[in-house]
């Protein structure tokens, strides 16, 4: 092109420019209703939010999010507000009337079932618009003295009419398959809490200073009973479940007896020091009954209880200064996962499948069925071995965080395009 035309070309393409670039300015931004936040009394709960949240501004980052929650109380609200300033919370139902009008896109978050089907319910018939389920166990209740898994019927309609069904374990896949699901973008997505990046330094060190417990020289664990005691919990306001009370104290011994010969053996055969958590408000009392009390007194000099419940960016930052952890729950070793430290993950069937979510992400040899003997007596050896052998444990981390990495942005592309379309 000579100069003569150049001149002569360069205002209309500079037009051509100007106008593109006002037609993208112009474009209205896209709204994404996360539904999530189930409550406030289990560190993994609260998990699930800011992991999807921190999904959502990796990988979608020119949406706008609000969400939705059931409950953001106890300091989470304040929490989550730190951590992701432009995230509009809705609190009143005059903000949820608003964001059915104005969303483009509702986004049911990671949970333990399809925990807001009535709100994905009136989603998908008043306003016709998309939306998706995103790592969930299905169908996520109970199994107690070998009852059959229900499920709502509903979930199921609900789930075929999703843009997008994914589940946190692979076992629920297969369990909707198998009881009608149709959908055509489906398959195992891990829980969102693999993406949580909370930390809440301050406290967590302060904590490790006062009861002398050295960055990598402590291991955390977790004890639980078959089910959450949580009518010890005011805030549940709920009567006492006496079949379950009269099961939790028939199977107690047995479940937390393996992770307390455990316990015993990092503090005689290593030169590490144990801290006792909760993942939920009602273990830090069991940790005192099952774990702490007991041991012998030797042992007891090197363990530390934790005596109050903490919120997720604490534990966090304590997990994240820790040689590793181990116990009977499932979002501690994945916010460990989600952070590049080892976790083992000990169960029972009244937990439902999630924790096959560990083997689906590649860490099945870190999981433990306390109803099968030969597992149990596997556990204290690899508690043994993720400690003494840090480099190979953390290679094998590294490995599932990179598994898990792909699927998210596999997952969230889907979302993206659906959003975009």
């Amino acid at each position: 092109m000579n100069r003569r035309a150049f001149l002569k070309d360069t205002p209309l393409l500079m037009g051509l420019v100007l106008g593109a670039m006002e037609s993208v300015e112009a474009a209205p931004v896209k709204v994404i209703i996360l539904r999530s936040s189930w409550q406030t009394v289990n560190i993994g709960d609260i998990g699930h939010t800011p992991g999807v949240l921190t999904l959502l501004e990796k990988h979608i980052p020119k949406a706008e999010v609000r969400l939705w929650p059931s409950d953001v109380g106890d300091g989470v609200e304040e929490m989550l507000a730190k951590r992701f300033p432009n995230v509009k919370i809705l609190q009143t139902e005059e903000d949820r009337q608003k964001a059915l009008k104005e969303g483009d896109f509702m986004l049911h978050g990671s949970g333990p079932s399809l925990v807001a089907r009535k709100d994905l319910d009136v989603w998908r018939k008043e306003t016709g618009k998309p939306y998706g389920i995103y790592g969930i166990t299905f169908p996520g209740s109970y199994v107690f003295q070998d009852q059959a898994a229900k499920f709502n019927p509903l979930d199921i309609e609900i789930m075929n009419q999703a843009s997008f069904c994914y589940f946190r374990d692979s076992v629920s896949y297969e369990f909707a398959k198998a009881n009608g699901l149709t959908c055509k973008v489906t398959g195992f997505s891990p829980d969102g809490a693999f993406a949580v990046d909370l930390r809440n330094d301050a406290p967590a060190i302060a904590f490790l200073e006062e009861h002398n417990l050295k960055e990598g020289e402590f291991v955390c664990v977790i004890p639980q009973y078959r089910f959450s005691p949580w009518w010890e919990l005011k805030s549940k306001n709920r009567a006492v479940d006496k079949a379950k009370e009269a099961y939790n104290d028939k199977m107690k011994e047995q479940d937390n007896k393996p992770i307390r010969d455990a316990i015993i053996a990092v503090v005689r055969q290593t030169s590490k020091k144990v801290l006792i958590v909760p993942e939920n408000e009602t273990q830090v009392r069991i940790g005192k009954e099952m774990l702490y009390d007991p041991l012998p007194d030797d042992v007891k000099e090197k363990v530390v209880w934790r005596s109050t419940y903490w919120l997720t960016d604490e534990a966090i930052s304590t997990y994240i200064r820790s040689a590793g952890l181990f116990g009977i729950e499932m979002h501690s070793p994945i916010m460990c996962v989600a952070n590049g430290i080892p976790a083992i993950v000990c169960r029972f069937k009244e937990q439902t499948s999630k924790g096959f979510m560990w083997r689906d992400v590649g860490l099945g040899e870190w999981l433990f069925d306390l109803d099968t003997p030969e597992d149990v007596a596997r556990i204290t050896p690899a508690v043994l071995d993720m400690i003494e052998n840090p480099v190979k444990s953390r290679a094998k981390v590294k490995k599932a965080k990179k598994l898990v990495d792909r699927l998210f942005k596999k997952t969230m592309g889907v979302l993206k395009k659906d959003i975009y379309a």
